[in-house]
């Protein structure tokens, strides 16, 4: 049976050594398998033949079936150009080619019958098609050229160089319509055990790779994408779960039994306020992992200001509590200082020390931590990148816990394993609410905890929408903030002044600011600035010396100024809703009502309407989130992504596919209770495709 992975695409009829090359350069494709998984992103129903008279501007693509009357060439050499008069008995329509005019009138006659597919566009108050697709009508249909008879044609996403090269869709079409033919996609074999390919009623592998392709009709289609859907989530899903189980029985991690006086003293004594329900819960969980003899690996979801930053401490005192020591990795100085600032007088009550390295520490006092770190001395490091450096070693390091972890790479992380004989327990923690189909593939191998009650006290922020012609009810509404002492973001998605995209510009922004408000000091920060000079500005505005501060994206984190009430966010279309979000969550922080103003240049419409009304309507995270992921699709959330996820899936869409993810995960749960070790002859087969699919990969799967 010939292996589909190990047969180059050049030996493909109508491929070669050249054409091979180039869709190995330009979408990675080498092989016969490669191919067959290059999947259509869409289909045009080729089932309608159209009127020339009933033409109209709304119509995407259009099929015709008539006669050429005249043709006619223009110009000379490269700019040589066709035109075509084409009848169908309802009307003419002019078809155009600029490509290739010669050999296409050489292959065209009058008088017999075609069928003409394309795009119909508008042109000096006519319709017209440009390089439409023709095929002679014949008694018998063939595979290569599609007519009434074939009614679902694939889309293939191709690049300029391949047009260049004459690779067009017909040419794909063709290629996959020979490989479909050959006893390697035929002999295609099923990955998916039996039992579940019967339960799901799945199609074979090679028949739903094939109608994939060439579907017979739209239920063939619907049926094949469900199956490479599941097949693909369910083997992801496998993956990740396989060494979840993997890491619980083999990694092992510090026990942490004793929840002792630094705890329990910090609880009762130094704690400004009651914990919520979601947090003790959530502390519950992290003890039950401290205490089993494992790693911890848990990701803790807390939207903005709902208190994780209480309960990484309070980790950490169940860490210095056992004779360990604890660090925290923030992405940013200002974050991570942050940190600092706020966990300092709860360690200085409970007589515990703690310090900050970052990239700016000085040589002196980088070398006093180390020395303190080496005899067990300091108990709690906050920091960025700079503790995951060699030279930072410890004396017994037993709990991590990194802050805004998607913006760290796996491979960053994964250093901290190496600073000790046996791993710390990790806290992962996020304030961008993950939704659950999400968290269940790119987190898929880590606990997840969910903070899902903000402290009491804490006011929502009302958000409104306003345009540029309500710009002075704006700025007299942040006079009366600023009056009563109350300070503001204004925050711009640009730095310098783009006039493709018509955006206002910071440096625009902050002069028009000046000028509006020039009783008040205004700060400036942008990712271009020196980290001094950015610094600066922000212990302006913090302080309370600035009272407004004109920003870039770089406020999204890192900042907890309470007296700030209001943000201001220019062309706020231009933001994801997760960023929105975040930047919302800037405000609302002290006990006085917040606001969050959305402006843009004009009204919107439609999708942008909604996406910015989604804002307007909660504050909920976890249903923003969902709809950012139906919106905009996943994205990358990962610098390196997380065990068991490809770089990209091919079939499924984790924004639409989330029941068919929950349904894999809970097949792949089942299977592996039964099989754990994939070591029945369905699960061994099942597991030489995983390590074809994920050992060319690295193996992150051991790293939180």
């Amino acid at each position: 049976m010939p292996d589909a992975r190990k047969i180059d695409l050049q030996y493909l009829k109508g491929v070669g050594p050249k054409r091979a090359e180039l869709l190995r350069k330009e979408l990675g494709l080498s092989t016969f398998h490669d191919l067959m998984m290059y999947f259509p992103f869409r289909y045009i129903d080729r089932s309608t033949i159209h009127h020339v008279e009933d033409i109209n501007g709304e119509m995407p693509y259009i099929q015709l079936r008539g006669r050429f009357v005249s043709f006619a060439t223009h110009g000379e050499g490269a700019k040589l150009r066709l035109n075509a008069l084409f009848a169908d008995g309802t009307g003419t329509i002019e078809l155009v080619w600029f490509n290739g005019a010669r050999q296409v009138a050489r292959q065209l006659h009058t008088g017999r019958e075609y069928i003409v597919f394309g795009k119909p566009s508008e042109f000096n108050h006519r319709y017209n098609i440009v390089h439409p697709e023709v095929d002679e009508v014949r008694e018998e249909a063939t595979a290569t050229a599609p007519t009434v008879g074939n009614s679902l044609v694939g889309v293939y996403s191709l690049t300029e160089r391949l047009g260049t090269a004459h690779v067009t869709q017909r040419v794909m079409q063709r290629m996959l319509s020979t490989l479909m033919a050959t006893e390697a996609a035929r002999s295609l074999p099923t990955v998916l055990p039996a039992s579940l390919v019967a339960s799901r009623r799945l199609l074979p592998r090679a028949q739903a790779v094939r109608a994939m392709h060439l579907p017979q009709d739209v239920a063939e289609l619907q049926r094949a994408q469900f199956t490479m859907k599941y097949e693909e989530l369910f083997l992801l899903e496998l993956n990740i779960l396989r060494y979840m189980s993997t890491r619980g029985r083999k990694v092992k991690g510090h026990v942490f039994t004793r929840v002792g006086d630094y705890f329990n003293r910090f609880y009762r004594e130094v704690l400004p306020y009651d914990l919520t329900g979601a947090q003790k819960r959530v502390l519950r969980e992290i003890r039950a992992d401290m205490g089993s003899g494992r790693q911890m690996n848990r990701l803790l979801q807390g939207d903005v200001g709902s208190g994780k930053t209480v309960v990484a401490f309070m980790t950490a005192l169940l860490a210095v509590d056992n004779g360990f020591q604890a660090c925290v990795m923030a992405p940013t100085e200002i974050l991570a200082t942050q940190h600092l600032e706020t966990m300092t007088p709860w360690a200085e009550r409970l007589g515990l020390n703690i310090a900050l390295l970052t990239g700016s520490t000085r040589q002196s006092e980088r070398a006093v931590i180390h020395s303190r770190l080496m005899d067990g001395t300091l108990n709690i490091l906050v920091g960025t990148h700079a503790l995951i450096e060699d030279t930072v070693q410890w004396a017994r390091l037993g709990l991590a816990v990194i802050d805004e972890q998607h913006r760290f790479g796996v491979a960053q992380r994964a250093k901290l394993w190496d600073k000790g004989a046996v791993p710390p327990h990790v806290l992962v923690m996020t304030a961008t609410p993950i939704p659950r189909t999400l968290a269940m593939t790119v987190y898929g191998d880590l606990d997840v905890s969910v903070i899902d009650e903000l402290p009491p006290g804490r006011k929502p922020v009302t958000t409104v929408m306003r345009t540029d012609d309500q710009r002075e009810r704006v700025n007299r509404f942040i006079g009366g903030q600023l009056r009563e002492g109350r300070q503001v973001y204004i925050v711009y998605p640009l730095i310098e002044e783009n006039e493709k995209l018509d955006l206002l510009a910071l440096e625009q922004g902050y002069e028009m600011v000046c000028d509006t408000f020039p009783s008040y000091r205004v700060a400036m920060v942008h990712g271009r600035m020196k980290p001094a000079e950015k610094d600066h500005q922000m212990e302006l505005f913090a302080s309370g010396k600035a009272n407004i501060l004109v920003a870039t994206t770089v406020i999204e984190v890192g900042v907890n100024v309470p007296n700030a009430s209001v943000m201001v966010i220019e062309n706020a279309e231009r933001f994801g809703l997760s960023q929105l979000h975040q930047l919302r969550g800037r405000v609302g922080r002290g006990a006085d009502r917040s606001y969050c103003v959305l402006m843009t240049r004009h009204e919107l419409k439609g999708a942008t309407r909604h996406r910015l009304e989604v804002m307007t309507q909660t504050t909920d995270g976890f249903l923003i989130a969902e709809e950012d992921l139906k919106l905009r699709g996943p994205g990358d959330l990962e610098g390196t992504m997380q065990s068991g996820m490809p770089l990209e899936l091919h079939v499924a869409k984790l924004s639409q596919d989330g029941q068919i993810v929950q349904l894999a995960r809970h097949d792949a749960e089942q299977w592996l209770d039964n099989d754990p070790d994939l070591n029945s002859p369905e699960g061994r087969r099942l597991d030489r495709e995983l390590r074809l699919l994920f050992d060319k990969n690295h193996d992150w799967s051991q790293i939180s």
